[in-house]
């Protein structure tokens, strides 16, 4: 989807116009598909089969909504989430809202860390342990040490990956009848291993760093555009 906030692009051509006007919420919206939520969905996949498709139907909506909200939220404010929830809560509710979003925080990157190992030992045939700190320390130090303005634009262009999934699909010659009826007729079945799978999907889907992510990199945009005060940064007035 396009950004809310982004100026306007004066290319002639329009699809150069709409890639170039992309930016954080394409970003944001492609980190949810980190490498635990492709682990969960092939688990869930080859558990299930089909069962679980349309829980995409439910889910997409959601994320883009939340995804909206959080976007407005940076730029009406100049601020990133947790600044501008600062403003309005107490601190010990900010603290401890800041302490769970560590946690989760922490075993999604250790999750992401192990989905990604455990692809490149397949592709390799090495272990697995190596590649995490590989991964880690790699990732750690082009976050450091690369300019916002250079990751930002390396990520969006690194999105363009994800059309893999359009032609895996058909690769992969699926039932497609089935897989109509299973995205458009939801079908839960209550036992304890369907029940698991659907909390890791929504959890994965709707990851809470998504909330943040929006919001501060919406700010950091603005601020790659010269607006290093929130009140140049802030897009309404408190009333």
């Amino acid at each position: 989807m396009a950004d809310e906030g982004r100026p306007p692009d004066h290319s002639h051509n329009p699809i150069v116009r709409y890639f170039r006007i992309l930016g954080p919420g394409l970003v944001t919206g492609a980190s949810d598909d980190d490498p635990s939520g492709i682990a969960t969905y092939s688990i869930a996949g080859a558990a299930h089969g089909y069962l679980f498709l349309w829980t995409a139907v439910i889910t997409f909506p959601l994320m883009a909504a939340i995804q909206l909200v959080c976007a407005r939220i940076g730029l009406v404010t100049g601020r990133g989430l947790a600044g501008t929830v600062r403003q309005h809560y107490p601190r010990p509710l900010i603290a401890g809202a800041c302490l769970i979003l560590l946690v989760a925080n922490v075993f999604n990157i250790a999750a992401d860390l192990g989905g990604m190992a455990e692809a490149a030992a397949m592709l390799t045939g090495l272990p697995a342990l190596p590649f995490v700190v590989v991964f880690g320390v790699g990732i750690t130090v082009i976050t450091v040490y690369t300019s916002y303005a250079t990751f930002a634009q390396t990520l969006k262009w690194l999105t363009a990956v994800l059309f893999a999934y359009v032609a895996a699909a058909f690769l992969a010659h699926p039932h497609w009848p089935a897989v109509l009826m299973a995205t458009v007729v939801p079908d839960l079945h209550w036992t304890r291993r369907s029940v698991s799978t659907l909390v890791g999907i929504l959890g994965t889907t709707i990851s809470p760093y998504l909330f943040f992510w929006q919001a501060t990199q919406e700010v950091e945009e603005e601020k790659r555009r010269g607006k290093k005060t929130i009140a140049q940064r802030r897009g309404a007035t408190s009333s």
